[in-house]
């Protein structure tokens, strides 16, 4: 009957907006204003009540979510209690239950700067003998650190409080990696996250740098097509073969503009010419320096992080082919069409005897397999055919290529088998499970060059990977955790600023446990906050230093009353 608010049920997979302060049930309830209309007809309910509260139902211009003023807050609490207590028997509540906690946004109109207000159910069994009510203040942002709590002030006036006397801290920070790490004088920066969350036991004070005995777990959201990524050309090569799926798909193929101004058709048609030469001259050495040429065609990897992907030496006919056709860029159907009657005039002729890999399983490498004896099928190089032979081709090789980062990075090449390199499901199919692969490659190879990642890291974190995609479809927003040794990340810990940063400190054991929290956080750690200045450095000098991070700082404290 309270039209001024909404409520919703937050349970299940739904991300919980108060999870950084409070995680100790699955369902909760959610209380924040009702976002109406002036027209509403609310307005014209009548009641003592309603007129009081009718001027916060003024539209905000924000779509977020609308908190409302401390002091409704805490009338809507009250009446939360009152209906928990079983000893309000003039409520003629015949039947009590046990209600979700309720968490209500407030807008921080209070000295204390109140944003959350929580009250949460005590049970013995099924029966309600209390409740904990709880506070989430926020200030800030602020670069003085002079306003940051004593730790030893937090711990007494906790005891005080709850009238305690042991207590126990735990500790957790998050550190963003990527905007910590640099390579050649460039930040990586785009909408991908590679954080750290370390957790421990006993805080000695405010901001000290995690110790490494901890619980340290990576987390890693990585889009890919970063150009300065290691393997930006991995991407692009991607990009090629995702072009001719949409046109085998569509009808319509989107031709890139060429690179070169030297012709797809004069390309092959020289390559082609070196075969027949290498093949009237028994000439069987060549192929280092054809592969080597290859190499170069390719523009494989920076050389300061060729380590981390290598672009294969044993290139076969086929994949050579694909080479050419992606870094000069075949640009219209019909110059595709004249490159592949090329090829299978000279196959028909006997001009050529290329090798290829075995177990190819692109049209064309049936083809050269045929003029081994000297007789190959008649291929039709009208409507789809052409594109759909090169996009198989382009599986062919961009398989192999993952196949061999796997098995030299990861030795992981067993669990490729059978899902992430099979043919035996259609093309389209095949496509997307190779732009699976590339998301992992980006994973592994960046956290190969900001973490130096070696086997023993890099083996569980492609299996988790797999594991995911093998479930899942495409997805560069899902955050993959993998258990982390501290000593790998305590260089960024030791030299940048934490993100988030919290001590937690307690007394009490189950339902008589009591929390108090002290958080500083660089950006708004409500969605109902805004700031102009998160995430930003302070312009001015505070004590003597300049560039200090700018935080919010944020307390929760509880306390509990018993109705019993």
């Amino acid at each position: 009957f309270q039209t001024d608010v909404e409520i919703c049920l937050i349970g299940g997979s739904c991300k919980s907006p108060i999870e950084r302060f409070w995680n100790e049930s699955d369902t909760i309830y959610i209380l924040q204003k009702a976002r109406q209309n002036e027209e509403s007809d609310s307005l014209e309910v009548s009641g003592t009540d309603d007129a009081i509260y009718a001027s916060e139902l003024l539209p905000k211009e924000s779509s977020g979510p609308v908190s409302l003023s401390v002091r409704r807050a805490k009338q809507l609490i009250s009446l939360y209690a009152m209906v928990q207590n079983p000893n309000m028997t003039h409520l003629k509540i015949c039947d009590l239950v046990v209600l979700p906690p309720l968490w209500i946004r407030c807008d921080a109109s209070d000295p204390e700067h109140t944003c959350w207000l929580g009250a949460e159910p005590l049970k013995a069994g099924k029966k309600i003998t209390g409740i904990t009510l709880h506070m989430v203040t926020c200030d800030g942002p602020t670069a003085d650190k002079t306003r940051f709590a004593n730790l030893e002030e937090l711990k007494t006036e906790h005891k005080k409080r709850h009238h305690s006397s042991v207590v126990t801290t735990k500790g957790f920070a998050q550190y963003e990696l990527i905007r910590a790490a640099a390579i050649e004088d460039t930040i990586l920066e785009s909408e991908s996250h590679i954080y750290v969350d370390i957790n421990w036991n006993t805080v000695n004070e405010i901001l000290e740098t995690p110790p490494l005995i901890s619980a340290t777990t990576l987390n890693i959201t990585l889009e890919s097509g970063d150009p300065r990524s290691p393997v930006y050309q991995q991407y692009r090569e991607l990009q090629f073969l995702l072009a001719l799926a949409d046109g085998l798909k569509t009808g319509v193929t989107e031709w890139p503009e060429p690179l070169d101004s030297e012709s797809a058709v004069n390309t092959v048609r020289e390559f082609l010419t070196d075969l027949k030469k290498k093949l009237e001259g028994y000439c069987v050495s060549g192929n280092k320096s054809e592969t080597e040429k290859i190499k170069c065609d390719t523009a494989a990897v920076d050389s300061s992080i060729a380590s981390a992907f290598t672009e294969r030496g044993d290139l076969d006919f086929a994949e050579q082919f694909w080479c050419k056709m992606r870094s000069k860029c075949v640009s219209s159907y019909q110059e595709l069409v004249e490159c592949f009657t090329l090829i299978i005039k000279s196959l028909e002729h006997g001009e050529i005897q290329p090798w290829i890999h075995q177990g190819s399983s692109s049209l064309l490498s049936k083809l050269i397999q045929q003029s081994y004896q000297g007789k190959i099928q008649v291929v039709s190089l009208t409507g789809i055919t052409p594109i759909q032979m090169l996009l198989e081709i382009g599986l062919d090789k961009m398989k192999k290529d993952y196949v061999n980062f796997f098995i030299v990075k990861s030795r992981s090449s067993l669990l490729l088998q059978d899902y992430f390199i099979s043919t035996s499901v259609d093309l389209q199919e095949q496509v997307h499970r190779v732009q699976k692969l590339h998301h992992m490659l980006e994973i592994m190879v960046c956290c190969i060059v900001l973490l130096q990642f070696k086997h023993e890291n890099l083996f569980p974190l492609t299996q988790i990977c797999m594991k995911y995609y093998k479930e899942n479809p495409l997805n560069e927003k899902h955050v993959f955790q993998l258990p982390i040794r501290p000593a790998l990340v305590m260089k960024f810990c030791q030299n940048d600023h934490p993100e988030i940063w919290k001590v937690e400190i307690s007394s009490g054991h189950g339902p008589k446990e009591v929390k108090t929290t002290w958080q500083v956080s660089s950006n708004p750690p409500l969605e109902h906050m805004t700031s102009n200045s998160t995430g930003l450095f302070s312009d001015s000098t505070v004590n003597g230093s300049s560039e200090e991070r700018l935080y919010f700082i944020t307390m929760s404290q509880c306390s509990q009353v018993h109705f019993i």
